[in-house]
């Protein structure tokens, strides 16, 4: 993927700064959306879903921590803090709440397009070296939305495919029941558990050698869920 496919969402409530990024983004073949508030900032996300966030933490409605916690708690998307706050615990509270980096104001515009490109670097490898699985004699490649086994090829559905990509992003790891409602299905469906257990259901039926037994999509009961694939030691 080069930076021309790349759709960044400058999230600042100055108009002269985000003219000055959108300028600066654009001349390096990256694609813009701008939002001045953080309520903006989350319809945006939700709507365009960018490639990275690039977020202010002064907003007018809001602390920018707030809109990186409500978007890191659904999407893996890179976000870039750039703020003219320069205390060592404001940073250190930006990259605990799921912030990737942060830039501090007045910024370089070479070392800031550095910080873009690493970050959707660091994304993408993380995005290719999570996108094949290996579930017995049956491999998924989430990244082609292709699933097959001995018998051929095996049709998932959309959704069955993104809660496996959710899963993935995780591998090994229980998974909470809420966050992968909200990851797949969006907060608003947060207490839709059994959408959920309906989906878990038909991945088993496709993926398990045995579905009453589950060897991959393990139940942590009253916690949420864990993929296991073969590569992982038991």
């Amino acid at each position: 993927m080069t930076e021309a496919m790349h759709q960044v969402l400058i999230i600042e409530d100055e108009p002269a700064i985000r003219a000055v990024l959108r300028v600066l983004l654009e001349a390096e073949g990256y694609r813009c959306i701008e939002a001045d508030s953080a309520q903006r900032a989350e319809i945006e996300t939700r709507s365009h879903k960018p490639d990275l966030l690039l977020v202010d933490l002064g907003l007018p409605d809001g602390d920018g921590l707030t809109v990186i916690r409500r978007v890191r708690a659904w999407s893996p998307v890179p976000i870039v803090v750039l703020s003219a706050r320069t205390m060592e615990e404001q940073k250190i509270a930006a990259l605990d709440a799921g912030a990737d980096d942060f830039v501090t104001k007045p910024f370089s515009a070479p070392e800031l397009l550095a910080r873009l490109r690493a970050a959707l670097r660091r994304n993408v490898r993380s995005a290719q070296q999570d996108s094949v699985l290996q579930l017995g004699a049956l491999r998924v490649d989430l990244a082609r939305r292709e699933s097959s086994g001995p018998a051929g090829e095996l049709h998932l559905t959309p959704l069955e495919y993104r809660v496996l990509e959710c899963l993935t992003r995780h591998l090994g790891s229980i998974v909470m029941q809420r966050q992968l409602i909200r990851e797949v299905w969006g907060p608003e469906r947060e207490d839709d558990s059994r959408s959920l257990r309906v989906c878990i259901k038909n991945l088993r039926g496709k993926l398990e050698p045995d579905p009453r037994e589950p060897r991959y999509l393990i139940t942590e009961t009253g916690l949420g869920y864990r993929l296991r694939a073969d590569e992982e030691p038991s």
